[in-house]
């Protein structure tokens, strides 16, 4: 599998599994275009691609920009959406409903939003990959939003993977991933010991998956999970 001459457009694709799925599309001879919100994180990707690559700030929950973004790229073909921001528990109990809102608007309505203006763009035989989580399927205490968010974006792959044919809808759901939305190095020790694989994924595994789901052409409404066998323990 290759993505020879191929353009890959990876919202959220500077940093940790972003910019590995960069790395990983590049290697395979794609041209990638990278964008999120803070324009040190663009440079300093933009440093580590190869010359060929491209990329820029966005505020990818201001669907003008976003729109825009697009109107001024050459047609593409495929659409990655890794952008987060770091979690916040929230705890029903004392639950502060701006911050879900906030939650909703990058992970889930900035994703939404992406394809909506993006789908004139992908080639024929493209894809959007989104990004969905582990959280979903087995949430803990303090993540009713977080697990929500996967769910509703589980659902939006499906949905989008009927509507949107014959463009390809997939999604990677990832468990817990070394990445600098997660800076607090306990949560990793802690999680490792109670994974089957018996230590938490690094960006590199999760970047695999984007790019596998961007190669295998018969793949639809499929959600891939690398979670080191959260879901099971």
């Amino acid at each position: 599998m290759s993505l020879q001459d191929q353009r890959v457009v990876i919202l959220g694709g500077t940093s940790g599994i972003g910019l590995a799925t960069a790395h990983l599309a590049a290697a395979q001879g794609a041209t990638v275009i990278v964008a999120s919100s803070n324009p040190e994180s663009v440079k300093r990707a933009l440093d580590t691609l190869p010359e060929t690559a491209s990329g820029e700030a966005l505020d990818l929950t201001d669907t003008a920009a976003v729109t825009a973004f697009f109107d001024r790229l050459d047609p593409f073909d495929h659409l990655v959406f890794t952008a987060g921001e770091p979690l916040t528990l929230l705890e029903v109990a004392s639950m502060d409903l701006a911050q879900a809102h906030a939650a909703f608007e990058l992970r889930y309505f900035g994703a939404l939003g992406a394809v909506s203006a993006a789908t004139s763009k992908i080639r024929p035989g493209g894809s959007v990959v989104l990004t969905t989580g582990a959280a979903g399927d087995r949430p803990g205490p303090g993540w009713s939003v977080a697990a929500s968010i996967c769910g509703a974006v589980d659902s939006l792959v499906r949905a989008l993977a009927v509507e949107l044919a014959p463009i390809r809808v997939n999604a990677v759901k990832p468990g817990v991933v070394r990445t600098p939305l997660w800076p607090d190095e306990s949560i990793y020790e802690v999680t490792a010991k109670h994974l089957p694989v018996g230590r938490v994924g690094e960006p590199a595994d999760i970047a695999a998956a984007y790019v596998y789901l961007m190669n295998q052409g018969y793949a639809t409404g499929t959600i891939v999970t690398i979670d080191g066998g959260h879901v099971l323990v």
